[in-house]
């Protein structure tokens, strides 16, 4: 029999990614064993063009990789190619996608630079139309998306759902001897209002690396069960999101408890954090915590990571804390030159101790690492670089010190000089 530390150890890690078919959304693949894709959503009028630019760039610096703009009317649709030059003329070559509802069809074919522009088109198939419309203007779409050669994404979501197919699961549902749950009825609503306005994308001539299915509810365990099913009964491209998440800490956390099981589990290959903005708050924030959930989780790395204790009665100083809070604020604000001056450096680790119970412990395992003085213990800091001791700091400067070597460290493993050597 296999011990428990043995059969423990079997368990650490993910599951296998999910394979699904890999889908182009403009120069980024989506699927296929590519790794988990950050995307974001514009909430400016997509009219205001100088707006939509500025957030567009903002959330594409912070590390989005693909950014989707509502295109609802007229005048939205005739800014999308604007949009486009404005940021390709500022270097920001971010895939647009557009978010079509009710009169997507027409937008499209009214505005065709619109339809060229864009990355891949948004599809909700409970508003896409109604009764005898409904399936040719979700034909009307999908044509044009075979046109241009655009992939799509059939979002479904539980606060639009096609009202005449979940009561026609409801009427079936009701005829059964040992009917199911209400709620069962309609996360499988959801699941085949996907599969089934893909299997008519498919019929209509578009091949399975052309479609992304997203199933979205705003209930934890609701979201984990439909994606579970959806996951196994079909291998299209998914984007996972809670939608209407809701703000602040409520939004973080139960996004990232419902996100975090799939993505455990090997399922998404896209994802947004659905945050509601505070008011006045940065729209950015959406993003730094879709790609905090996949760096925490091992995934992918974005941004150098910053190691600090939570503080106790051995800390009462805020040294350790200011210091903590700099480095990772330097770390990020710097990362949009860093991506292309020192290669490697989101996979750095920073420790920033408060005391010498976990201090010297913490700041050995990282890349670099300062243990500060806790309260009544010896004025002194010793700063540890790749496990080795290299530095008593002392006196007012500690903090400054610090990230002086820091930011000597980052030059010295991931500048130009140590990538020379290397090769």
């Amino acid at each position: 029999m296999k011990s428990d530390l043995h059969s423990h150890s079997e368990r650490s890690g993910p599951a296998p990614r999910r394979v699904s078919v890999p889908v182009k959304v403009g120069s980024v693949t989506v699927g296929g064993g590519a790794p988990v894709v950050v995307q974001s959503m514009t909430n400016t009028d997509t009219a205001d063009i100088d707006a939509t630019v500025a957030q567009v760039s903002a959330l594409a610096t912070a590390g989005s990789e693909i950014v989707r703009v509502t295109v609802d009317r007229d005048e939205a649709a005739a800014a999308v190619p604007r949009i486009r030059e404005r940021l390709d003329r500022i270097g920001c070559h971010v895939p647009l996608v557009g978010d079509f509802h009710y009169i997507g069809h027409k937008l499209l074919a009214d505005h065709p630079a619109c339809a060229e522009t864009l990355a891949k088109y948004r599809i909700n198939p409970g508003n896409v139309g109604f009764k005898d419309k409904r399936d040719r203007q979700f034909s009307d779409i999908i044509e044009i998306a075979l046109k241009h050669d655009k992939p799509v994404r059939i979002g479904v979501n539980w606060g639009s759902l096609d009202q005449e197919l979940l009561t026609h699961l409801m009427d079936e549902n009701a005829k059964l001897a040992a009917p199911a749950p209400a709620d069962a009825v309609m996360r499988e609503a959801i699941i085949r209002s996907g599969l089934l306005s893909a299997e008519r994308a498919e019929d209509l001539g578009m091949g399975r690396d052309k479609i992304i299915l997203s199933a979205k509810v705003s209930q934890v365990q609701d979201l984990i069960s439909v994606y579970a099913d959806l996951a196994a009964r079909c291998d299209y491209a998914l984007h996972l999101g809670l939608t209407e998440a809701g703000m602040g800490t409520k939004g973080i956390v139960a996004s990232a408890a419902s996100m975090g099981i799939l993505l455990q589990q090997g399922i998404g290959d896209t994802i947004r954090v659905s945050l509601t903005p505070e008011p006045g708050g940065d729209r950015t924030r959406e993003v730094q915590v879709a790609q905090e959930l996949l760096q925490v989780m091992g995934f992918r790395s974005f941004v150098p990571v910053v190691a600090a204790c939570p503080g106790c009665g051995r800390t009462t100083s805020t040294v350790f804390q200011e210091l903590a809070q700099d480095i990772q604020d330097n770390l990020r604000v710097s990362m949009p030159v860093w991506r292309e001056k020192y290669p490697g450096v989101e996979t750095l680790n920073v420790a920033v101790m408060g005391c010498i119970v976990n201090g010297p412990g913490e700041s050995k395992f990282a890349d670099i690492g300062i243990s500060l003085p806790g309260t009544g213990e010896t004025p002194a800091a010793p700063v540890f670089v790749d496990g080795k001791k290299v530095a008593t700091l002392r006196g007012a400067n500690i903090a400054d010190d610090f990230k002086k070597m820091v930011d000597d460290y980052i030059e010295t493993r991931f500048g130009g000089d140590a990538r020379s050597a290397a090769q």
